[in-house]
């Protein structure tokens, strides 16, 4: 197999690694895509970096629909062979970077994972199973009905801390990408599941710090650190293993659901882009789309000629 090329791949993912310092997660999705980028490059026979065209490139992203593969996975593919391409070149492995001239392919107008509000009231409700009042049960119970009122990013969930919360006005203080904060209402539902967790939950987590207990943090993992956002991935997916749901669940279900659910109840896109914090509107239009049930009960009942 191309020793040249895996070469030129293990000294690219050390730098991205220890230089640059990217997360372990993002790491090992460049090695991924890359692996796959490779053993294509292999099985047609090339082993020297200096041997790939813009066609191979070109060719290899093809490849990836043939699979079946998105054009948002594509794109990520893509942006992974042009980083490694340019990392060659600055390292003298190759004399040009043949992966520039190679553009993502356009991302279709995919909707996103929405859950409809009896489903969300189901995994709510399983995030505590009832009759259970432990404090990690607290914790998931204020976490959910928390990135459900106020359509969250997973990583502004976590990020959350005590001195961001108004609970007599009853909004949170979110700070979303490129540190913009953001004010955002939530309703009665949360804020009884936070004080409850506040109350009784988050002081034992607490207690279970080694060292210096965690004092602004508001959702603490079982060893009274910071939660992670790997940790909340799991406890929505545990939630939707008992709520008996069967779809794939992840944190920006409940923020798509949010923002779904407020423009089917009537909400203004400008509104819905302000909670969400999208920098352009364009983002937000994607939450306009309308079920198919919706569409034929308001043509039924605006058209004149449709009885």
């Amino acid at each position: 197999m191309a020793n040249g090329l895996r070469m030129a791949e293990s000294k690219f993912l050390a730098y991205i690694d220890v230089e640059r310092g990217l997360a372990k997660a993002t790491v090992e999705a460049y090695e991924r895509d890359l692996d796959r980028y490779l053993q294509w490059l292999d099985a047609r026979g090339i082993d020297d970096a200096r041997a790939i065209t813009p066609l191979h490139v070109e060719a290899f992203i093809q490849s990836l629909a043939i699979d079946g593969q998105s054009a948002t996975s594509r794109a990520r593919h893509l942006a992974s062979v042009h980083m490694f391409h340019r990392f060659m070149l600055g390292e003298h492995l190759v004399d040009d970077d043949v992966s520039q001239q190679v553009k993502a392919p356009k991302a279709g107008s995919a909707l996103p994972d929405v859950l409809d509000v009896d489903e969300v009231a189901a995994l709510l409700k399983a995030a505590r199973p009832e009759g259970t009042d432990d404090a990690a049960g607290l914790r998931d119970d204020a976490l959910l009905e928390f990135m459900y009122a106020t359509g969250c990013r997973v990583s502004e969930a976590v990020g959350t801390n005590l001195d961001d919360f108004d609970f007599d006005e009853q909004v949170v203080r979110l700070t979303g990408k490129g540190d913009k904060q953001r004010l955002v209402p939530f309703g009665d539902y949360a804020r009884d599941a936070l004080d409850a967790y506040l109350r009784y939950g988050r002081t034992p987590l607490q207690e279970k710090a080694k060292g210096a207990p965690e004092l602004r943090a508001v959702f603490l993992n079982l060893r009274g650190r910071r939660l992670s956002r790997q940790s909340v991935w799991e406890i929505i997916r545990r939630a939707g293993e008992r709520a008996h749901i069967t779809r794939s669940l992840h944190p920006h279900t409940l923020r798509h659901s949010f923002a779904t659910h407020l423009i089917q109840g009537g909400a203004d896109v400008r509104t819905v882009q302000e909670l969400l914090g999208h920098a352009s509107v364009k983002t937000t239009q994607i939450y306009t789309h309308i079920s198919p049930e919706a569409l034929i009960e308001t043509y039924i009942t605006a058209h004149p000629r449709a009885k």
